[in-house]
Formats: C-alpha cells, structure tokens, sequence
C-alpha cells in the first residue's frame, strides 16, 4: 500500500521456529490456496513464492486485509498495483481488476505484532504465483478470486547449464556486495529447483519495480533463469564500475596526500637550510614592489585581495600563474605615471614646420591645442582624426606632435582588425587571454598621456566576434574615456590624459557614433612645388643614407626631380616617389660598389638610364584637341584626379551609350546632361531631327576603375555640347559640379584636392560651381598660385568659359 513500508530481507532470529508454523516447511506439501482471498495492493511486490520477507503496515484498511486473512486461515494475495503515483504517499484508489497486474503472490501470515505507533509489523512467506482472475467485492476492502499457476519443473542439461550460471555469477555479486547477507551463499548452493533459485536470486537483487514484476511473471523457468541472468550482469557491471571509482578516488587522494607531505618535509628542510621556497621568494619581491608602485586606491586593493589569493594558493596550480601575471600587469601599467608636457608654442611650431612642409591647417591646429593646454593645464586631450590619401604624412604627424609635446608616441594599427577583444581584452578566465591593444600600448609607453596613433581606422571590420569600432566609442569619448574599463583588468584605467589620432584614407567606412566623437581634420595632398621641396629637403637625404651613399657619390638636379614628379609618378602623397628616388639610390650604389669614383649627377636627361621610360605624360592638350572631349576633375581615396570624358555620334535611333564602368549616381548625371542639351538644340543650331537620326556614345576612359558620384555633371553637358556643336574644349580648362536639368550648376566636395590634381596636370583655368567658391578661397594663396578660378551658376556659363 502506499503508506506501508517494505522492510529489506535479512536474517530473522528465531527463524526455524517460525519455520515450524509454515505450511511450506520441508517435508510438508504445498497447502491448497482459497480460491477467494482478501487482497493486498502493493507499490513494489519484493515476495517471491517460498521467500520470507518482514513488512510494516500503517493503512487502516491494509490493516483490515490483514485481520481479515488472520480469521480466514491467514491466507492473503499481494498484487502490485498500476498506475502509482510516486508523488505521493496516498494509495490509489481501487476500481477494478485493471488496477493490479494480473500475476501476484499467495502470501502466509507467519507472525503479527502491534508496534508502538500503532503500525502492524508482520512476516508473511510467499506460497505460490496465482493470477487474478476478478474482484468480487471492494469495500471495506478488496476481495477477489484467483487460481493457482503450476510451475512445470524442467531438468535438462541447458536448464543445468543456466543453473550452474546464476551460482557462479551470483557468488560473484554476493562477494563483491559485503552487505548482503552471508545465508544468501548457503542458499545459492543449497537450493536444487531451477525456479526457486532465480526467484531467490531476484528478490536479493536490487533491481527495478518492473523488473522483478516481469521476473514473477515468467512462468517458464528457461526464460526466468534468463532473466535473472541479465539483472546479474548489469549488476556486476555495476559493481565493477564503482569499484573501478574507488580506486581511482582512492589513488587520488593517496596521491595528493603523499604530495602534501613531501611538500611539507621540503618545507621543513629548506627552513632547517636557510633556503627560501622560490614561489614565497616571488610573491615576497612581488609584494614589496606592490608597496613601493604608486597606484589608485581601489587598484591597490584589488592588487593586494589578488596577491593574498596567491599565497593561499599551489605554484603548481594552473591558477597559479594566471594570478602571478595579472599583478605583472598591474605593476607594469602607467597608472600614474606621466610625462611633463613641454609647452612652448614658437618652439613647438618649429617642430613641426621641420619636420613637415606644408600642412598649415593641421599645424595650425596643433598649435592652438598647445595654447589651450598652456592656459589650461588639466583640459582632457583631444581627439584628431587625419583624413587624406596615402602618403600625405598622417601618421609621421603624430610622431611630430609627440616630438613637440615631450610625449611618449605609440602608434597601433587598426586596418584588418575584427575582434572587439583587439581592443578591450579577454576575459581572466580564457586560457591565454591579455588585455586589449589599447592596454599594452599604454604598458610600452610607460606613461598614462602618450600620444596614440590609431592607424588606419577606416579599415576595421566587424564578424562573429563583436564590432571592435562599437569598443572605441568609448576610448575616443572625452567624456567616457576617464573610466575606460579593460576586460582582463576588470579595473577602470585613466585615458583622458591620451592624445588620441586616428588616421583615415576616407570617412565613409568609418562608423557615424564613432566619427562624431573625432575632430576630423583633412589633408589633401601635395602640388608638384611642395614634392620637390620635400624630395630635396627630406626624401634624398634619407634614401641615400639608408643606401650607404655620401653628397660625393651622387647628386641630385631639381630638373631630375621635377621629371620624377611629372612623368613616373602620379599621386597625392610621396611614397612612390620616394620608391622611385631609391631605385636611383640602388643603381647608383651599384656603380660605387663597382669602383666608380666620381660623383654621379643625376639630371633631366640621364634619368631614363636609371628608371626607364616615362610612365605617364600630360594628355591634357592631345586628348582635348578634338570635339567631343572634356576634362573634368574627381576625388579619389588617393587624392584628386583629372578625368577625361569623350563622347562620338554615329546614324542611329537617337539612343545614349554609357561605358567606362560608371556608377548609377553618374549614369545618371549623363542622362541629365543629355536632356539638357536636347532641349537646347534650337539654341545650339542643330537640326530638328539631329537626336532621332543619331545614336551617342559617352566614355569615360580607365575602364577597369570604377567611377561614380554627382560632379562630374558639368564635364558630361561639355563633352555632349563639343560634339554635337563640333567645338572642342580649351586644352588649359578642366571643371567640376552637379548640373540640373534646368542648367544650373550645383556644389560639390573634395574641392581642394580637384584643385591640386588640376595644378599637378598644368590646368590653368579651373570651372567651379559658384557656391564652392568659398572653398577655393580657404586654400593657401601659394597652392593657388597661376590657376584661374571661375566661378559659374549655370551650364550657359560653364559652355561660354569651356568651348573654343
């Protein structure tokens, strides 16, 4: 019942007294069962025919079953119930045959006693398997008919052979198990019948519910030998496997108690030497030099809870180390350490004029920082950005600056980078982890307000790993940047002292949050005069130390210069021109390695002999020479740029060809310029069916390069009006804007840079819309030196400047 308690078989005293009031004692036959007794529901049936067990009872109505086989020649019938809910103690309620298993036990009340409690303790023998077969009354208890199952003996050598298993397996199990009872070995040689023994072995084991109940029910004694065969295996496995456990437990334990005491005898020996242990000698040094670091409050008090933790803690131990070099990083870092600015405006303005030519706007900027900070000492430090194409000197910048402040400089390049860890770190708990990049620069820079370049900005990336542009937000914020926190540190570092630059090629791909927080300051590039001061002051002098060579080896000739500049070279910025000046270098080292003596003087005529044939050459004036053709100016990330725009008719239906691998943005700026001088052609005298009898082609030369954007409207409305006018475009006027369809000409960007890509082309006239006009007065008077601007407003003024 479900408020009845099993009690587990074990030795009874007095048991061949109780034996003498069974009816099952040897030498008696098996008595006859009532074909109607009363019924007792059991959770788990552990009663086997001829087994004993002791059981408890508490349940008034299991306790008036009981009474009941006591007046009835204490007989009674046990069948497990179905249907259990093992979440309580209540018994189910009993409505019919379906809620016991069909196959039971015939039980005998040997003994019954009251307990203390008020529970029936009692010892009941199992006499036979019987099957229900109805139940004929339930209240006040149930009372059911059943017949007796006739076990057939079987005695052949395969039963013999499954007999002689059980033993030897269950001999197994009961060595290995020393809490079983030591007569269940008697019993496992003494008993002869095939099925009494496998119900023997079952009711012993400690097997499920369903199990044994399958056990009661296998009639046939082959298959519950089998049965039983398969409990004792999986028991055994059982067994082996614990006992496999302990061993490795015990092992474990022997084991780490023998290291404890060979440590400790160690220990003892060393003291009794005069030897210090080498891990409390580091943590003793690592201790004193915690005392004498000077850092923030809460860092020293998570440096020391660290260092306590180390004590307690074994060198040997993986953890170990992990703690030791997280204290080698608070003791590295700059948390108060700092560098004194050196604040001198006229000095710091001459740094910078000597160590770069040019770039007013960006030393002009500098130079008022340094005034602030002169005035105001504790100001937090700014944060630049750079933008400009490759090789305008962004990143020497920077080190100039740190030259001009007495700053430690440290540069880290972003481009590539896809891991916000890059920047905050792992976490502690990851094997190898460090701290973010920003971290380790500030550890070489030994100082807390370096001057740190962030390299190439625009190039960071983002995957499955995080957004490390989303973890600068806070390292460029002067309002965050205070409390930066690390993710290996756990600890809030001081970055408002830091002079951040970042360096940029374009501003597109960098992120708006993280753009808003920089002062983006742009340089455009160099004119052809600036290339050959640089070359002659800087790049020289530099490639020919770096070549080995000496002023009596070799000599450079302005006109040499100038031809590198124009004809092998075409950009913004200086690196391949210094790559060129270093090819020269290397030939001519070649020549001093051989012996030549003299001063090699390079010049305009000689330098094909070192460099080969010019690589580019001014197209301006051929390219122009004809109708159809007009040259405009773009931006690019490398700087500005001169572009050509050629357009050709031919009999057609009046349709419009666009090649050279344009965008949509510039597609169409083409159709615009095509509308607009269709609806001009009675002004431009052109016949009424001129665009219904010809098909126009426009090109835009450089196929392989991708061109799009708005400013290249006004060159298109040229190159379409020479054509069909058949006159062609001034070879000395190149011209950018965004053209409407009513002819007007609108703004556009990267004024400056156009400018310089016309000066470095020898265009002397330049057209631009007359809203960046404003734009072209902020550049330097020398840049504009020997160009022409033109302000215009409509495509009318843009034909009468551009056409011959």
């Amino acid at each position: 019942m479900s408020d009845r308690q099993q009690a587990k078989q074990k030795p009874l005293e007095g048991l061949e007294r109780i034996f003498e009031e069974s009816p099952m004692k040897p030498g008696n036959d098996a008595p006859d069962i009532p074909s109607l007794v009363p019924v007792l529901g059991v959770r788990d049936l552990n009663l086997f025919p001829r087994m004993i067990n002791p059981i408890v009872i508490t349940d008034a109505r299991a306790m008036a079953v009981i009474q009941d086989s006591i007046d009835r020649g204490r007989f009674l019938a046990l069948f497990a119930l179905r249907n259990v809910d093992e979440t309580t103690a209540e018994p189910p309620k009993i409505t019919g045959v379906d809620d016991y298993h069909p196959v039971g036990v015939a039980a005998y009340v040997l003994k019954m006693s009251r307990g203390e409690d008020d529970s029936m303790r009692m010892l009941i023998q199992g006499l036979a398997r019987i099957r229900l077969i109805d139940l004929t009354t339930l209240d006040p208890y149930p009372m059911a008919r059943v017949e007796t199952i006739a076990e057939p003996a079987e005695q052949d050598t395969e039963t013999e052979a499954l007999v002689a298993s059980v033993r030897a397996m269950f001999k197994k199990v009961l060595d290995m198990s020393p809490n079983l009872p030591q007569e269940l070995q008697v019993m496992n040689q003494s008993i002869e019948e095939p099925g009494l023994l496998a119900d023997m072995v079952a009711s012993a084991l400690n097997a499920r519910r369903e199990e044994k109940l399958n056990v009661l029910a296998t009639v046939n004694v082959k298959k519950r030998l089998e049965h039983v065969m398969f409990l004792l295996e999986r028991h055994l496995d059982i067994l082996e496997l614990g006992t496999k456990i302990q061993d490795q437990v015990k092992g474990k334990i022997d084991k780490s108690q023998r290291d404890y005491f060979l440590r400790e005898q160690l220990k003892a020996i060393q003291d009794e030497l005069g030897i210090e242990d080498e891990g409390a000698s580091e943590i003793r040094d690592l201790a004193e030099a915690l005392s004498k670091k000077e850092l923030p409050e809460n860092v020293r008090e998570a440096a020391n809870k660290e260092l306590n933790r180390l004590k307690h803690m074994n060198p040997a131990a993986a953890e170990y180390t992990v703690s030791l070099t997280y204290l080698d990083w608070i003791m590295d870092l700059p948390w108060l350490e700092h560098t004194e600015d050196t604040i001198d405006v006229n000095e710091a303005q001459d740094i910078l004029d000597h160590d770069h030519f040019g770039l007013e706007q960006v030393k002009k900027r500098i130079v008022e920082y340094l005034a602030v900070r002169q005035l105001k000492p504790n100001m937090k430090g700014p944060i630049l950005c750079f933008v400009g194409p490759p090789g305008t000197g962004k990143t020497s910048l920077g080190r100039s600056i740190a030259r001009a402040l007495g700053r430690n400089f440290i540069r880290m390049s972003l481009g590539g980078v896809r891991d916000e860890a890059e920047i905050r770190g792992h976490r502690r708990t990851y094997v190898g982890a460090l701290p973010g990049r920003i971290i380790q620069g500030l550890k070489k820079a030994e100082s807390n307000n370096p001057v740190f370049v962030l390299d190439e900005v625009d190039k960071l990336g983002a995957d499955f790993r995080g957004d490390p542009s989303s973890a600068l937000l806070e390292v460029l914020d002067p309002e965050q940047n205070d409390t930066f926190s690390d993710h290996y540190l756990e600890l809030e570092f001081d970055l408002s002292k830091v002079m951040f630059i970042a360096t940029a090629n374009v501003l597109d791909t960098i992120p708006g949050p993280l753009r808003d927080r920089m002062e983006v300051i742009r340089l455009a590039g160099y004119t052809s005069e600036e290339k050959l001061l640089i070359a002659k002051k800087y790049l020289v002098p530099r490639q020919r130390d770096a070549h080995g060579l000496k002023a009596k080896h070799i000599a450079f000739r302005d006109a040499a210069l100038k031809r590198i500049i124009s004809e092998y070279t075409r950009e913004a910025g200086l690196r391949n021109l210094e790559r060129e000046i270093a090819n020269v270098c290397r030939a001519v080292a070649t020549e001093v390695a051989k012996g030549k003596p003299e001063v090699t003087v390079i010049s305009a005529e000689n330098i094909e002999d070192y460099l080969g044939a010019p690589r580019f050459e001014n197209e301006v004036r051929s390219r122009t020479a004809i109708s159809g053709v007009a040259t405009g100016l773009a931006w690019t990330e490398s700087g500005g740029d001169i572009l050509f725009v050629e357009a050709t008719a031919m009999p057609g239906k009046g349709a419009l060809n666009l090649t050279g691998q344009l965008g949509d943005v510039m597609k169409e700026s083409a159709q615009a310029a095509m509308s607009y001088v269709r609806s001009r052609s009675d002004d431009l005298g052109l016949p009424p069916d001129y665009f219904a009898t010809h098909d126009l082609h426009v090109h835009v030369p450089a196929g392989a390069i991708p061109k799009d954007g708005p400013s290249a409207g006004v060159t298109l409305a040229s190159a379409l009006t020479s054509l069909v006018t058949d006159r062609p475009v001034r070879p000395d006027v190149a011209m950018t804007g965004e053209i409407t369809l009513r002819g007007l000409v609108l703004p556009v960007g990267g004024i400056r840079e156009k400018v310089l890509a016309a000066k470095r082309a020898g265009i002397k006239r330049v057209i631009l819309p007359k809203r960046n006009k404003r734009d072209f007065d902020e550049i330097s008077e020398y840049l504009r030196k020997g160009i022409e601007i033109h302000p215009v407003e409509t495509i009318d003024e843009v034909l009468e400047l551009a056409l011959k």
